[in-house]
């Protein structure tokens, strides 16, 4: 069910929103979280987050807060939508239009409809502030999520947001390299050989490739050079030089199926689909305390990154 609310106030919305709960029987102690999306000026549109946001509550069940900043210029007003049951998967989703001087403070719009005593998440799918945990958004929360693949001049921001760093950052970019960061993480297991050097091939302009070779880098505490292949769009290839030979992966652009060649073992391949935006954003509201691993990423890894073209 989609409730349209024109020149609204947000006590209007929180009191509809008590209304809604006591006729249909929904509880608000059932959403384990507030996830606010910050819509402005995303290029897939306020239905495409609202649809990831939904498939991801059906593991996290929650109250989504979407702002759409984008407005026309004026007086100061609010439409609002409500949607729930069938419309929300397994969330009530609220979706506000500011417009005029409304757009400027979104925290004072969010505020008033948050779920009391439950965690904040804040999402930029969207150009994230320059330094989200002091945005005012992102002082309230306990996870800020970023997605600077998405934003303009994309490794420039990724490197601004490690410049940045507070604790609860994290980026989607980060969740699109966890397959590639599982199989490399299994094919170290059983070595014993020092690691001589470390070569990532891929798509130099994708943050997410840039990341998985700052986590390399921080994790063997060396340069890692990243080879740029102008043609593609996501991570291809893994190169790890060991005293007895290289674990190779490779994982063309356009395939789904990453080959991998280790000393002393049969070839073997796996599957590694593109990961879609809901996986991706289901798996960051897995946990609500600092990624340190991320954040080794970022302040040590992020440096030690040389490109190569």
């Amino acid at each position: 069910m989609i409730i349209t609310m024109s020149e609204t106030t947000t006590a209007e919305i929180g009191a509809r929103l008590v209304a809604l709960r006591e006729e249909g029987g929904a509880v608000a102690l059932g959403r384990v979280l507030t996830l606010v999306i910050v819509a402005t000026g995303s290029p897939v549109g306020t239905d495409a987050l609202i649809d990831a946001a939904n498939q991801a509550s059906k593991e996290h069940p929650c109250r989504v807060i979407v702002v759409d900043a984008s407005g026309e210029h004026g007086d100061a007003g609010l439409d609002a939508e409500i949607r729930i049951g069938g419309d929300a998967g397994a969330s009530e989703v609220v979706l506000l239009h500011p417009t005029g001087d409304a757009r400027a403070e979104l925290d004072t719009l969010v505020i008033p409809l948050l779920l009391p005593d439950a965690p904040i998440v804040v999402w930029w799918p969207a150009q994230p502030p320059e330094h989200p945990g002091e945005d005012p958004l992102g002082r309230m929360a306990q996870r800020r999520i970023s997605d600077v693949g998405e934003s303009s001049d994309a490794i420039a921001q990724l490197a601004r947001l490690g410049e940045k760093y507070t604790p609860g950052d994290t980026d989607l970019s980060w969740a699109r390299t966890t397959l590639w960061r599982g199989i490399t993480a299994a094919a170290m297991d059983d070595v014993s050989s020092p690691v001589r050097a470390v070569t990532v091939r891929g798509a130099g302009h994708r943050p997410s490739t840039h990341l998985f070779a700052a986590w390399l880098a921080a994790a063997f505490d060396l340069d890692v050079t990243l080879v740029e292949e102008p043609d593609a769009t996501v991570i291809t290839g893994l190169d790890i030089e060991l005293a007895d030979g290289t674990i190779s992966m490779r994982r063309p652009e356009g395939e789904v199926v990453v080959s991998i060649t280790q000393p002393g073992q049969p070839d073997h391949q796996l599957a590694m689909p593109k990961r879609p935006l809901q996986d991706c954003l289901m798996e960051d509201l897995r946990r609500m305390d600092p990624d340190a691993t991320y954040q080794r990423t970022v302040l040590h890894g992020l440096p030690r990154v040389q490109v190569a073209s």
